[in-house]
């Protein structure tokens, strides 16, 4: 039997004792430390962990791209059985991008705006292969339609700009794919994607790993993703490996304190923060250069360290044939005391959310109807000079109307471009609204930011999603969170330090930030000040923008704690933006679903995950990556892209890409060509926007289960 398995399930890449250094004027910096793993034919490797444990560091490493101040200073990397190490740049330039591909976390940088996708593809067939240009442009062509990307031969004419993100990725994908490479390495190519095209990108992954049976080394902090498309699961800590395993027994049995950490601070989906707490990891990865060598690099943020742990550095002990843990303890961890004085305070949140919750949910912050932020179509501005034609509008949000009670937070759900920036954007100001009618705090608004009173600003604030735009990195965090606080007078002004100092305190940051520039900060700790500047005014209404998007999923669930936090402190609503489902389940109380500058599926959170589910609604849950191997999940896949909000299609905007109306209407659907869908009720403020009876939708089995093991 092993004799068939080695058959079947050849080693393609061997990492033996890997370490990794960079030259600094203070000396050598160690990155990477001790790395041993093996990547076999057909099976994809994980590589999990936070920001700064090395991931991406190995992956370079792997083909020798770590820099002119980067040098791998001890171990082996054997590729197909040939050493890679103290290789010439002449004899890796032979198998970068032939034997051994890559594909990079953005597609932006590695495609080069300047030339046609054409050119690029084929240039990587003309450069390793004996080939003419008529068959690398053929071949290309082909290899777009493999990767599913439509209309492949006009894909070839264009530029980098002219195509969608998820289609980007396609493109570097096929691009990696074209030589038939044994090694296939993956550095985040989901991140910046929507849920949907994600499942997409992933789905074909796997199917391209099938069909020309490569090795794959896939990097990601997404254990969702990670579960989804690993065979083999390694799990990175500041530089070292600290367990490694078959993706299934890491899930099952997680034996080193980081990795159970990680595990508790993913919200599952079917998770709310009435019935669950997440666990974030206290303090952060350490910087390469103040990592202790004679002791277990996890111990001060570790829940079962002991005196033992700071002795010395503890050995990779062998769990199974398949599963490993560097930890004194990772035999026994299941039965080790914990620590409680974070479990304890985690506990306290959430009873606190509890009695949030129970609050009296009739007394309404915002009370917003038929609400249009529509962007004229800049070349009309001709026809409209001389009255030629009509005028024609971008409809970014189109009749839109909701609610937000005191005290609870309303998700907004939905792929890019479906208008849920637009929409809150038009709510807070920045944007004007077209049309429709908003109450905020019993007051009728109007008008953009600049024309609106300075006590109705004042309660209402934003936290954007990426705290680098919106920070000013010439001014100290002090000054900037002092700013809003006397522009609306929340204080005297003798008390604005102090005051600062109580928000910094607030949100898990010590008055040692106040005189810390934003380039000194972490992106959590970017983030928590931009909450803080948010808190500044004491808000009625914070509106949060994809504010964990970016972040590892430790400083993620601290972040969402430290909201829950805040919320019952203050009594502030919310309004939450995120791509990911099991995020916004579990920190919101009510979810409004967006398709195309419209809300489809509108309701208490615990409705909107059980049938019945708008089938845009349905698809977008059977594509959340859920941190579960075990479960099983429909496979749902909408065809094409979000249309475009400048000619959106007649009647229902989802029927050009519902895969329900052909099995569940008459006429395979045709009303839905025809004409707009009715709202319907489902009780207890759940509607549906569709024409499909609430009763057929209700036999729609549930998205996601999970297996029976034995």
């Amino acid at each position: 039997m092993d004799e068939l398995e080695d058959e079947k399930s050849e080693v393609v890449l061997d990492v033996e004792h890997l370490s990794i250094a960079y030259e600094t004027r203070k000396g050598d910096v160690q990155a990477v430390r001790d790395v041993s793993f093996a990547v076999r034919e057909g099976e994809t490797v994980g590589l999990v962990g936070e920001s700064g444990c090395g991931k991406s560091t190995i992956a370079y490493g792997i083909v020798n791209h770590l820099g002119p101040n980067g040098k791998i200073t001890d171990g082996h990397i054997r590729f197909q059985e040939t050493e890679l190490v103290d290789r010439s740049q002449a004899e890796l330039n032979k198998i970068r991008g032939n034997s051994i591909a890559m594909v990079f976390q953005d597609p932006m940088q590695a495609l080069n705006p300047s030339m046609r996708l054409g050119e690029q593809l084929a240039e990587v067939l003309t450069c390793h292969r004996d080939i003419s240009d008529k068959k690398a442009w053929e071949r290309c062509i082909s290899m777009l339609k493999r990767v599913n990307m439509p209309d492949p031969e006009d894909v070839m004419n264009r530029y980098t700009h002219q195509i969608s993100g998820g289609q980007q990725q396609r493109v570097v994908i096929a691009m990696a794919m074209l030589n038939n490479p044994a090694l296939l390495i993956m550095d985040e190519p989901t991140t910046a994607l929507d849920v949907t095209v994600e499942a997409a990108v992933l789905d074909l992954i796997e199917e391209l790993k099938n069909d020309f049976n490569a090795a794959n080394i896939f990097i990601t902090h997404n254990l969702g993703v990670v579960a989804r498309v690993s065979d083999f699961l390694c799990v990175m800590y500041a530089g070292q490996m600290v367990e490694k395993g078959t993706v299934v027994e890491i899930f099952k049995n997680p034996s080193h304190p980081y990795t159970r950490g990680l595990i508790s601070a993913v919200p599952k989906l079917g998770d709310s923060k009435l019935n669950s707490v997440l666990y974030p990891i206290r303090g952060r990865v350490p910087a390469p250069a103040n990592r202790p060598r004679n002791a277990c690099i996890f111990a001060p943020r570790c829940d079962y360290a002991t005196g033992e742990c700071l002795e010395a550095r503890p050995p990779m002990v062998q769990l199974s044939p398949d599963h490993a843990a560097r930890c004194l303890y990772a035999q026994d961890i299941e039965n080790r005391p914990k620590t409680t004085r974070r479990k304890s305070k985690l506990h306290q949140v959430k009873e606190a959310v509890q009695q949030q919750a129970a609050k009296d949910e009739k007394d309404l912050v915002l009370d917003s109807q038929n609400l249009k932020v529509w962007y004229p179509k800049a070349a009309d501005s001709i026809v409209s000079l001389f009255g030629l034609g009509e005028k024609k509008y971008v409809k970014a949000v189109d009749d839109v109307s909701l609610r937000v009670a005191k005290g609870r937070t309303l998700g907004l759900v939905g792929e890019s471009g479906c208008g849920k920036s637009s929409l809150v954007k038009g709510l807070i100001g920045l944007e004007p609204l077209t049309g429709g009618k908003m109450q905020f705090l019993d007051i009728e608004v109007k008008g953009e930011v600049t024309s609106r009173a300075t006590d109705l600003i004042k309660e209402m604030q934003m936290v954007f999603q990426n705290p680098d735009s919106t920070l000013n990195p010439s001014y100290t965090v002090g000054k900037q969170i002092a700013r809003p606080i006397r522009r609306f007078q929340t204080v005297p002004g003798d008390q604005v330090k102090a005051e600062v100092i109580r928000l910094l305190n607030a949100v898990r940051l010590s008055g040692t930030y106040y005189d810390r520039l934003p380039r000194q900060l972490s992106g959590g700790e970017k983030q928590r000040v931009g909450i803080a500047r948010a808190l500044a005014s004491r808000p009625d209404l914070i509106i949060c923008d994809e504010p964990v998007s970016a972040l590892d999923v430790s400083v993620q669930a601290a972040v969402i704690n430290l909201l829950l936090e805040i919320q019952q402190t203050f009594g502030s609503s919310m309004i939450f933006i995120a791509h990911d489902l099991s995020v916004v389940r579990y920190f919101s109380d009510d979810i409004a679903v967006m398709y195309l500058g419209r809300i489809v599926e509108i309701g208490p959170a615990e409705k909107i995950y059980d049938p019945p589910y708008h089938p845009y609604t349905e698809a977008l849950l059977a594509a959340v990556p859920i941190a579960d191997p075990t479960a099983e999940q429909k496979e749902i896949r909408l065809s094409g892209n979000v249309p475009s909000a400048l000619n959106p299609p007649s009647g229902c905007y989802f029927h050009t890409r519902c895969p329900r109306r052909a099995e569940m209407l008459p006429d395979g659907g045709k009303i839905c060509e025809m004409e707009k869908p009715p709202w319907q009720q489902n009780g207890e403020g759940h509607r549906i926007l569709c024409h499909i009876p609430i009763d057929k939708l209700m036999e729609i089995d549930p998205v996601v289960h999970q297996k029976k093991t034995a």
